[in-house]
């Protein structure tokens, strides 16, 4: 069944967050050699750095399950994968020496270097891995983030995690000490999701024997390069270097710095880096930057790096008429967007200019047609369009983040209302919307009572995957209604505004009237949709293109009838009226259409069936394109299709990029091997491979 769900993905601009990244002043410096310059000048070799992170998200655990700070200290530095990032950022092998792939994409058979341990001297095996893959699926543990982890593509991985089948049934296998198999619930390229921090093995007698605090140094047995010293939770942490570290062969594996201090980001970073308390620091404020560059030997040690980040204009998916419905309008809107003054006034600088999803390098960035800067062209569409000079125009509705949680939103907010207003005679309000909210609007599908308008939204990235090539563009496609005619989303808005689908409930009755689906008799509207249902999304299935069918229709998957099967069948079983009438409530759920909330839908086979009898072909293709994006086993395969959705995203005006974020940051003379996280939260990782010269 088909599900447009909201994103629980925290993405976060880069600028946000180094606003944000220090909450807590640090209080001394373990660096050896240092020289009290007053202008950050330590020249002389080192064997111990400080480096800060962000305090947001907090640094509470290490366990690699979580979504938080500790990913960037996790993957690669503490703990090593079956395939890491170099240096360079490529996807190189760690723990593995190679990998084959067969069934189209579909299952996965990794092998294992036989000389890799942990830190204890215990050979590193695939039952390490396996267990802490299946630790991350277990229904025991509901919190744990499986979408971050190499799980969120393995067969039956989220219905074990739902409880719903057993250990058995995921698509995890164990060949022999130095292999692993893992079978996908569709083919997918899964290197990128292998070297991210969910997906890195843990001890499990050390886990099993202290599962909440196996991380502290008395209990950590690790496999990285750097193993634990000291934590302290939302504190400092430091690490050592594992005696017991084998690194892969033909690979830079660890450089020469023999501890790291890693502490809270600083209230004023560039003066502790100036004091000597950092040997890295990440500049915050436009203030700070300004200051670096009027002073010749901290500009030498500045450094600067493109996020995988793109803040861009989105359009808001209002389910109220407008005259953002006609093409011309929001091509006229697009082509009006002059990026410069935003880059380099409101951002001072900290950014990068850009009118498609992406930068110089990103794979797609060449194949992508904008709708470039071209006021005279914009004014000629909007007089097509039947508003010459804005004249007849509504106001349009631009949600920003607050304040408080970007700093720079609302600022781009103004730079863009005015420039609407000078160019294209539009008038616009500026709304700041809480997280919450905003979020909603900007990751999710259909809101009630949101406006015609546009989020300056943001999307990055979690990690290295074909699916996040088009940074964000796609956000909207897996979300029912999100384009499309007025007509087409209005309807589809029953499926998130309401509880339950109106349509749906004079159908088959309403799910809270407790005394519905104890008799048969009320079972059969929903046995005659159902069967109606299966039927047309079959014949419809079997007329689709055939790479897009092959991924409609996986073998080994459940099918619809299957399912279907099952509901009924756990209704026959039922003893009591309670369980009768909450199993017709599950069937009832498989077929019709209910709200998820916070942007966020369900759609059953019914919702399945109306959608694809009335949406359009360009909604169709661009569906189909993301699908088999989805689907792309390797990179060659995924780039014409990410640029396809981002191209259909910004010719027909639904998104108009406005700039990619840069981490700017300090780094000693002295010290190689920084680098800054292009995905997620931005800051610094991978700090295994520093080094002093």
């Amino acid at each position: 069944m088909r599900k447009a769900k909201s994103s629980a993905l925290m993405l976060v601009t880069a600028f946000s967050i180094v606003a944000l990244a220090g909450c807590s002043q640090n209080t001394g410096s373990s660096n050896n050699n240092k020289t009290p310059s007053g202008t950050g000048d330590a020249s002389a070799t080192t064997t111990s750095v400080t480096i800060p992170l962000p305090t947001t998200p907090t640094l509470s655990t290490l366990d690699p399950s979580q979504w938080g700070a500790q990913i960037l200290i996790d993957q690669g530095t503490v703990m090593e994968g079956l395939y890491g990032y170099s240096p360079t950022g490529k996807i190189v092998p760690k723990i593995a020496t190679h990998y084959t792939e067969s069934k189209g994409g579909r299952v996965w058979t990794f092998y294992l270097r036989h000389n890799a341990k942990w830190s204890n001297g215990k050979p590193v095996t695939a039952e390490d891995f396996y267990y802490s893959w299946m630790r991350t699926a277990s229904p025991q543990n509901s919190s744990d983030a499986i979408w971050a982890s190499v799980m969120t593509y393995v067969n039956n991985a989220y219905q074990y995690h739902a409880g719903g089948v057993p250990a058995s049934q995921v698509g995890v296998k164990v060949i022999n000490p130095y292999e692993i198999q893992l079978t996908l619930s569709a083919p997918h390229d899964i290197l990128g999701a292998m070297v991210i921090s969910g997906s890195m093995p843990l001890y499990p007698p050390s886990v099993k024997a202290h599962p909440t605090n196996w991380f502290l140094p008395q209990y950590f047995v690790g496999d990285g390069p750097y193993i634990i010293k000291s934590f302290t939770a939302n504190g400092k942490v430091t690490l050592t270097r594992n005696p017991d570290y084998v690194g892969a062969a033909n690979e830079t594996n660890v450089g020469n710095i023999k501890t790291i201090n890693v502490i809270p980001g600083p209230t004023v970073p560039v003066e502790d880096y100036m004091a000597n308390k950092l040997d890295a620091a990440v500049i915050s404020t436009p203030s700070d930057y300004k200051y670096v560059l009027s002073h010749s030997q901290l500009k030498s040690q500045l450094h600067s790096q493109p996020d995988s980040l793109i803040t861009y204009l989105q359009w808001d998916k209002s389910t109220e008429a407008s005259p953002l419905d006609n093409l011309p309008v929001r091509q006229a809107i697009a082509m009006a967007i002059d990026r410069t003054p935003i880059v380099n006034n409101v951002l001072a600088g900290m950014g990068g200019e850009t009118d498609v999803f992406g930068f110089q390098g990103w794979p797609t960035y060449s194949l992508q047609k904008p709708l470039s800067y071209n006021v005279q062209k914009a004014k000629q569409l909007l007089v097509q369009a039947g508003y010459p000079n804005g004249k007849g125009m509504p106001t349009i509705y631009l949600y920003t983040q607050t304040t408080a949680d970007n700093p720079s939103s609302v600022n781009v907010a103004e730079a863009i209302q005015q420039e609407l207003k000078q160019s294209l005679g539009i008038t616009t309000k500026i709304v700041p919307e809480a997280s919450t909210l905003y979020g909603d609007i900007t990751w999710g599908g259909l809101n009630q009572g949101i406006h015609p308008g546009y989020v300056i939204g943001g999307g990055t990235p979690n990690w290295d995957d074909t699916n996040s090539l088009p940074i964000g563009a796609n956000q909207e496609v897996g979300f029912a209604g999100s384009f499309g005619s007025l007509s087409y989303r209005q309807h589809i808005s029953n499926y998130y505004y309401p509880q339950y689908d109106p349509d749906d409930i004079k159908e088959f009755g309403n799910p809270n009237d407790k005394t519905l689906g104890v008799k048969w008799s009320d079972w059969l509207p929903l046995q005659k949709a159902a069967q109606a249902d299966i039927q047309y999304l079959n014949s419809w299935t079997a007329k689709q293109p055939a790479a897009y069918k092959k991924l409609l229709d996986v073998p080994g998957q459940a099918t619809n009838q299957e399912q279907w099967n099952n509901y009924v069948n756990a209704w026959k079983k039922a003893k009591t009226s309670a369980d009768k009438h909450a199993a017709w409530v599950s069937a009832w759920e498989f077929v019709g259409d209910y709200s998820a909330g916070n942007g966020g839908a369900n759609v059953g086979l019914n919702g399945q069936v109306w959608d694809d009898e009335h949406m359009s072909q360009d909604v169709h293709d661009v569906i189909m394109w993301n699908t088999e994006l989805n689907g792309a086993t390797s990179q060659n395969e995924a780039v014409p299709l990410a640029a396809k959705v981002d191209n259909f995203m910004l010719q027909q005006g639904y998104a108009v990029p406005l700039y990619y974020a840069k981490t700017f940051y300090l780094e000693r003379p002295n010290l190689t091997g920084i680098e800054a996280n292009p995905w997620s939260w931005s800051n610094l990782f991978q700090m295994q491979y520093l080094t002093s010269k």
